[in-house]
C-alpha cells in the first residue's frame, strides 16, 4: 500500500528554504536533492509496454540514495542474503552501545570523528573482554549497524550489535560462551570499559578535544544494553532484515503533510512504546532529518574479528566443521512477493517490453505505442 505523504513532498514545500538554510550543508542539500528528485521525471526512466495487451507504464528512475525511504528495498534484500551465507550454528547475542548526549553537539559538527570513535571503543570493548580468559579467552566476532536517531528524530547515536556467543582460540578451536552460550559478558563491567574506551578513541580523532568535555563524559553512566540471545538463525536474518537498512523515518510514518506542518507517529519508549503523533514545523523536520544524514562514503555497517571481511573467509568454514551442522537459516519472508518489471498489470503476464528510455528531466514529447501480437494498425 502507498503512503499518503512522503518525505520528497516536505521537501518540495520547502526547497527554497532549503538552499538559503544556515543549518543545512551543502552535503546534506545534494542528499536532500536526491530524495526530492527520487522516480520523478527530472531523474528520468523508461516507458515499457505489454506486447499481449498493449498496455503501457512509464516508470521513472530511482536515486539509489541510502537515506531515501524509497530506495532500501532491494539493498536490504541483497545484504540479508549475503549475511544468511555466514551464519553460524551458535547462538548469537544483540548488545546496543549508546553515546550519551552530551556528545550530540560534537557529532553536529564533527560526526564522523563522533562515529569513527564509537564503532571503534565498540570493537575494543567486545574483543577485551572476548580475549579475557576469566570470560572466554578467544577472538570472537561482530557486525555493528549505526543507528543515529530517536524516535522523535532527535540525536541519539547507538550502535546495534550481533555478537556470536563463542569464539576462537589460539589453537583454532571453538570455544561456546559460558552456560552453554546464555551469557556473554557483564554489561555493567562493559559499560564503564566502553566509556574509556570512547574517550581515548575520542582524544586519538580530535587532539584538541575539550577536557571540560572529557571530564563530563566521565560524570555520567554509559549504557550498554545486551539482549537475550536470539532463538535461531532465522531470528537473526529477521533481525538484521528489520534493522540494516533503517533510516530516519519512513514514508509510512507521516499521517499529514501541509505548506507549514509535518505530523508523523512515534513510538514512546517511557509509556511502554505506545504510539503517539507529533507535528513539527516544516524546516524543523527537515533539520532533524538532516541530522541523519551521516558524511559522505561513511560505512554505517562494519564487521569486526572473526566476521571481518578479511577473516571470514578462513575462519566460517573452521568454525562449521567443527560444529554439528543443522538446517540453513529460512529466509525472512515479505508481506508481498518482490516487484516484478516484467509482469503486466492488466493481463498478469511477463510480457512488459521497453519501447522509450526517457531523458532526465521530463518524459519525451512523444511516445511511440507498441502493438499487441495479432493486432496491426487500422
Amino acid at each position: 500500500m502507498q503512503p499518503a505523504f512522503e518525505v520528497a513532498d516536505v521537501l518540495n514545500a520547502h526547497w527554497p528554504e532549503i538552499e538559503r538554510s544556515g543549518h543545512i550543508n551543502g552535503w546534506q542539500i545534494r542528499t536532500l536533492g536526491a530524495i526530492k528528485r527520487c522516480r520523478t521525471a527530472e531523474l528520468g526512466g523508461h516507458v515499457d509496454a505489454c506486447t499481449s495487451c498493449g498496455t503501457m507504464r512509464i516508470s521513472y528512475n530511482s536515486c539509489r540514495n541510502r537515506h531515501c525511504p524509497k530506495c532500501q528495498g532491494k539493498e536490504r534484500e541483497k545484504w540479508v542474503t549475503k549475511r544468511e551465507e555466514e551464519l553460524l550454528p551458535v547462538p548469537y547475542f544483540h548488545i546496543v552501545f549508546t553515546l550519551p548526549d552530551t556528545l550530540n553537539q560534537m557529532a553536529i559538527h564533527n560526526p564522523k570523528a563522533v562515529y569513527d570513535s564509537l564503532f571503534a571503543a565498540a570493537w575494543q570493548t567486545v574483543e577485551t573482554f572476548g580475549k579475557d580468559e576469566k570470560h572466554l579467552g578467544v577472538q570472537t566476532g561482530m557486525i555493528c549497524i549505526l543507528h543515529t536517531w530517536g524516535q522523535q528524530l532527535t540525536l541519539h547515536p547507538h550502535l546495534h550489535c550481533i555478537v556470536p556467543g563463542g569464539g576462537l582460540t589460539k589453537a583454532g578451536n571453538w570455544k561456546t560462551a559460558r552456560n552453554k552460550g546464555k551469557f556473554l559478558f557483564p554489561v555493567k563491567a562493559m559499560s564503564k570499559v566502553f566509556r574509556r574506551k570512547y574517550a581515548e578513541e575520542l582524544k586519538n580523532r580530535i587532539p584538541l578535544v575539550e577536557k571540560i568535555i572529557i571530564d563530563q563524559l566521565y560524570k555520567k553512566d554509559w549504557v550498554v544494553y545486551a539482549k537475550r540471545p536470539f532463538g535461531g538463525p532465522e531470528q537473526v536474518l529477521e533481525y538484521l532484515g528489520r534493522y540494516t537498512h533503517k533510516i530516519a523515518i519512513s514514508n509510512h510514518r507521516l499521517e499529514n503533510v501541509d505548506t507549514a506542518t509535518v505530523t508523523f507517529r512515534y513510538k514512546d519508549y517511557r509509556q511502554e512504546g505506545k504510539k503517539q503523533s507529533m507535528t513539527l514545523d516544516g524546516m524543523e523536520f527537515i533539520r532533524r532529518f538532516s541530522l541523519h544524514i551521516l558524511p559522505k562514503g561513511f560505512v554505517r555497517i562494519r564487521h569486526y574479528g572473526v566476521l571481518s571481511s578479511t577473516s571470514k573467509v578462513k575462519t566460517i568454514p573452521i568454525i562449521r566443521a567443527q560444529l554439528p551442522a543443522t538446517k540453513p537459516a529460512t529466509k525472512i519472508q515479505t508481506k508481498a512477493q518482490p516487484y516484478n518489471p516484467l509482469i503486466c498489470a492488466c493481463c498478469k503476464t511477463e510480457t512488459m517490453k521497453t519501447i522509450e528510455i526517457l531523458p532526465r528531466r521530463g518524459p519525451p514529447r512523444r511516445i511511440r505505442t507498441i502493438q499487441p501480437e495479432g493486432f496491426s494498425k487500422a
